[in-house]
């Protein structure tokens, strides 16, 4: 990896801030997105949580953690993202302010991420090799402990690279109004790890473990003596699918461009597509809150009872309302 490679990664910093959409383009559009999206979010945790059948299933718990994860991304970096757009400047302009922006915006993505692509993983063992979560000690180390064991490590990670000696390059563009590309691509080593480690590989486990997701799911079906067990998984498989697609669609574009940056794509090649890659990589947290009620058919279930007692409520009082008045 080139000194140069690196320069030219870290010098779309002040790229960043070309308004390459206009600025109330952006601001609206994440504006809008933010406050569906965490409406969104605290509906579907509501019921996750408070619906004995979907807060015990098994598969329900990684979205649990995904859908909390996206709700602190969504009442922090993005606000603050909202005033960067809109007044071109940095809400507070101090180092630590940038350090806690950078800390927020890239440890909840890289969670996500990281997560996400275990989930894949573990969907083909909830599926089809259950034995191995038939006792609470299996269900500790193979269901729980993953996810313990990632979240500790992303919070170390990145409280380690954040507010250690790594991230002292970027403040300038910070407070210029420029969005923040992670200071760890100054470092040689830290670059590689963040760009293999944190994006390339996920992603890959995301495609290679969704594609064999999907065949699985097919010949399974096709035979005939599984077509129950096909039934009883379904819904499962769907919501992972839904959510693999909206992982790929919106953040494969950011890693294939952080890749190519990394090892030596021109930088005038990359400066456009570096903006857009990040604008629209936070559409993976907006979506997902969406993603997770549509593949949830009890969910979708409940959202038309509370609206059709809204509408005869409504009509209620309307019928009152002119009675009343005649």
């Amino acid at each position: 990896m080139s000194n140069s490679s690196s320069t030219s990664l870290n010098g779309t910093e002040n790229i960043l801030a070309i308004n390459n959409i206009p600025v109330l383009v952006r601001f609206w559009t994440y504006l809008i997105s933010d406050a569906l999206s965490i409406a969104c979010s605290l509906f579907v945790l509501y019921y996750l949580f408070f619906d004995r059948a979907l807060r015990r299933a098994l598969n329900n718990h990684v979205i649990i953690v995904l859908l909390f994860i996206g709700l602190i991304n969504e009442i922090t970096s993005v606000p603050w993202i909202l005033y960067r757009q809109r007044f071109g400047i940095a809400l507070i302009q101090t180092p630590d302010f940038y350090l806690s922006s950078y800390f927020f915006d890239y440890a909840t993505f890289t969670t996500q991420i990281i997560l996400f692509a275990w989930a894949t993983l573990e969907r083909h063992i909830l599926i089809y090799h259950d034995h191995w979560i038939s006792t609470k000690q299996r269900r500790f180390f193979v269901h729980y402990l993953p996810i313990i064991s990632i979240l500790i490590y992303t919070l170390v990670y990145y409280s380690v690279t954040t507010f250690g000696p790594f991230c002292k390059n970027s403040f300038v563009s910070f407070l210029a109004g420029g969005y923040i590309i992670p200071c760890v691509y100054g470092n040689k080593v830290l670059a590689m790890w963040e760009l293999l480690a944190h994006q390339v590989i996920p992603t890959l486990i995301i495609v290679i473990f969704s594609i064999t997701l999907i065949i699985r799911a097919l010949q399974q079906k096709q035979r005939v003596n599984q077509r129950i067990q096909w039934r009883k998984y379904r819904k499962m498989t769907i919501q992972l699918l839904s959510i693999s697609a909206l992982y790929l669609v919106f953040n494969s574009p950011w890693v294939f461009i952080l890749f190519a940056s990394q090892y030596g794509l021109p930088p005038n090649i990359t400066r456009i597509y570096t903006f857009y890659g990040l604008y629209f990589r936070n559409y993976v947290i907006f979506l997902f809150p969406f993603v997770c009620f549509g593949s949830l058919s009890e969910l979708r279930d409940e959202f038309k009872k509370k609206f059709l007692w809204c509408r005869r409520q409504h009509r209620v009082i309307a019928e009152t309302t002119i009675e009343s008045n005649t």
